[in-house]
């Protein structure tokens, strides 16, 4: 254990040194070492240079998540860049968990951004190989792939474990970051899906993020192949989980997303509901607490989309959690004092 004076100011419990068997100080890795169910949401990135629509929508998270999801270009769309939110949020002393989409970036830039994030406070990266530009608005755009999400993680591994980038040349510091990976469970074929996870997981997974869980029966089918395999001893799963605003969004999502399976009975109770919003959210919050049950299953991602003010109210009636309760940021004083002159200028304007 690490003395109470030889933590990171900023992250209050983070050692300032690696603790035995850990490849971050980061909360994330911490919570999930400790073998405390873990919590991480998604961050819906602005379309705009404006730090304070960062801030606001990072704070209806607070003390409610364990780390929070910086997207990269999501479903090939532009918005503010995944480490540029990731700064922004260390700043603020969240915990992000940065995205790199290799639709993007090539192996120059991407070990570039690993390194400036690193250094800026970043400690998890989810290694993602992203859609293709064909699914956004830009359909335009020329893809990279240079990498995918298995070279990707192999490159920042060796980074990470060998201090040195892909062309053999020495890095001075190497960055200390927890590595993961993304899972679809519900997607066909089904058998595939475990080793694949095996796959992401030789290549340097220590933890994993799945697409919606809409179905139970399918994701214990595949929780049991993955603990006969002895994969959830080497990698930390998270499964996604979210609330459907409505039976007309579920049937939309079903249809144009691809990967994400909602069964007929999903959609059919919603449709029977008076307040199908209010269902959608009843339906998240039993499905977190069934996921909790699962073993082999260390936390959820919770991916509320427009809904993210619903965040705090899933995690705390879903008890997932019990009596833990994430950190909590505390303003600085200098942000109180700008706050209550705020207070001051809008009660008596000039």
């Amino acid at each position: 254990m690490y003395e109470e004076t030889d933590e990171d100011p900023r992250d209050p419990g983070a050692p300032l040194t690696l603790m035995p068997g850990h490849s971050s100080r980061g909360r994330l890795e911490r919570v999930l070492r400790r073998g405390e169910f873990a919590v991480t949401a998604e961050l819906n990135p602005p379309d705009s240079a404006n730090p304070e629509d960062v801030y606001e929508r990072a704070a209806v998270f607070n003390g409610w998540v364990d780390a929070i999801n910086a997207t990269d270009g999501s479903g090939a769309n532009c918005h503010m860049s995944s480490v540029a939110i990731c700064a922004l949020l260390t700043r603020m002393g969240y915990a992000p968990v940065m995205q790199i989409s290799c639709r993007d970036h090539n192996r120059i830039a991407i070990q570039g951004n690993v390194l400036g994030a690193a250094a800026m406070g970043v400690n998890n990266i989810l290694c993602l190989t992203g859609d293709g530009v064909q699914a956004g608005d830009q359909p335009g755009a020329k893809p990279v792939f240079d990498l995918d999400c298995m070279s990707l993680l192999e490159a920042i591994t060796t980074m990470r474990e060998e201090n040195k980038f892909l062309s053999g040349r020495k890095i001075t510091s190497g960055p200390e970051v927890f590595l993961g990976g993304a899972i679809n469970p519900f997607a066909p074929p089904y058998d595939f899906r475990p080793l694949r996870l095996a796959k992401k997981i030789a290549a340097g997974a220590q933890f994993v993020q799945s697409q919606y869980c809409f179905d139970l029966d399918i994701l214990n089918e595949y929780m049991k192949q993955v603990r006969d395999m002895g994969l959830h001893e080497k990698c930390f799963i998270l499964i996604g989980v979210g609330p459907l605003a409505s039976a007309k969004t579920a049937r939309w999502i079903r249809t144009n997303v691809p990967g994400i399976h909602i069964p007929d009975s999903i959609i059919e109770r919603l449709e029977g509901a008076e307040d199908q919003k209010l269902e959608g959210k009843k339906i998240c919050i039993e499905m977190m607490q069934a996921v909790r049950e699962i073993e082999g299953v260390a936390g959820v991602h919770v991916m509320a989309y427009r809904q993210e003010a619903l965040v705090a109210e899933i995690v705390e009636e879903s008890g997932v959690i019990k009596d833990r309760k994430p950190w909590t940021r505390e303003p600085n004083p200098g942000e109180l004092a700008v706050a209550e002159r705020m207070k001051e200028l809008a009660a008596d304007p000039v």
